[in-house]
């Protein structure tokens, strides 16, 4: 067994308590400043939507009438449920089941798409790759309602207008996710494992779904997560496609209520901005949803996607 000396008239040095290091270390990394920008940002996004549940219990004279940030004497939220369903025969459930279509068809397919594209830029060598890729880039850059009348007049030409499919095609188109995908696709998907899978006998088809679209699953969502919520979102493209009332989503549906509303067309109730309200309360039910049951995998999709090894 052996001893260490430690040399006459000097200290040994004893290292600190590794629990009091770490509380140190956080409380030097504390910030007033940060904290209260942090508080600031928290209440920028949260203020509306306390707003819009309050404002969903209340009636259109109380909107204008009570305090915004508080519920009224009288809070009506069921009634008005009852009566944004029931309004104009139940158009509503049918903008609602629309916009379901609409972006989960869109995300599916953009999603799928993206990956594809990622994955082939980032494991393959093709002549004009990096200025196909660079084009995608650029693509990134262009606002999508710059392409909005170009597209109607594709699709009038093509007899899509009025249709589904004329909301349906152009969001699968997304260069972000293609660029995101292929970052993600360049450490995610091993290249030795690339070549035992084709020295096993495997096809390039069957390696992608097989292989690399599992390891690409984070990446996957969320690219699926950011188009779902553009197409939810999406009013400008549905409003200048569509003119059947029965193939709107809920954003064009909601702002023809609105219309109806201040202007007192056929149809208007007195209640009907109190609709609108609630209308918009019950659309972003299924997208808080989505996030919260997809959150771990999109979460670890931006950090392995925006940190390259």
């Amino acid at each position: 067994m052996t001893t260490t000396t430690t040399p006459a008239g000097v200290t040994p040095k004893t290292a600190a308590p590794v629990p009091a290091v770490r509380a140190k270390e956080r409380r030097a990394r504390r910030s007033t400043p940060l904290t209260i920008a942090m508080l600031a940002a928290l209440a920028y996004f949260l203020l509306p939507l306390c707003w819009l549940l309050i404002a969903s219990t209340k009636s259109t004279q109380d909107l204008f009438t009570s305090f915004g940030l508080w519920f009224s004497d009288a809070p009506q939220l069921l009634a008005n449920l009852r009566e944004t369903f029931a309004q104009d025969d139940g158009v509503f459930l049918r903008w609602l089941l629309n916009t379901v279509v609409y972006a989960a068809v869109s995300a599916v397919g953009a999603a799928l798409l993206a990956a594809a594209g990622g994955y082939g830029f980032a494991k393959f060598r093709f002549r004009g790759d990096r200025a196909a890729f660079n084009l995608v880039l650029g693509a990134v850059m262009v606002p999508t309602t710059a392409l909005a009348i170009p597209t109607y007049l594709v699709f009038a030409q093509a007899g899509l207008v009025n249709t589904p499919w004329a909301v349906i095609l152009p969001s699968l188109v997304n260069p972000f996710g293609l660029y995101l995908m292929r970052i993600y696709a360049e450490d995610a998907v091993p290249d030795s494992l690339l070549e035992a899978a084709r020295l096993d006998g495997a096809g390039e088809a069957r390696i992608f779904f097989r292989i690399a679209l599992r390891l690409l699953a984070p990446g996957l969502v969320t690219v699926l997560l950011f188009t779902l919520v553009a197409t939810w979102n999406n009013y400008f493209l549905p409003l200048i496609m569509l003119n059947d009332p029965d193939l709107y989503p809920v954003t064009v549906g909601l702002a023809s209520w609105a219309a109806r509303a201040q202007n007192g067309g056929a149809g208007a109730s007195s209640d009907m901005l109190a609709l609108v309200v609630t209308g918009s309360l019950i659309s972003i039910v299924p997208l808080v949803v989505a996030f919260l049951m997809l959150q771990r995998y999109w979460q670890s999709g931006l950090a392995s996607g925006g940190v390259k090894q």
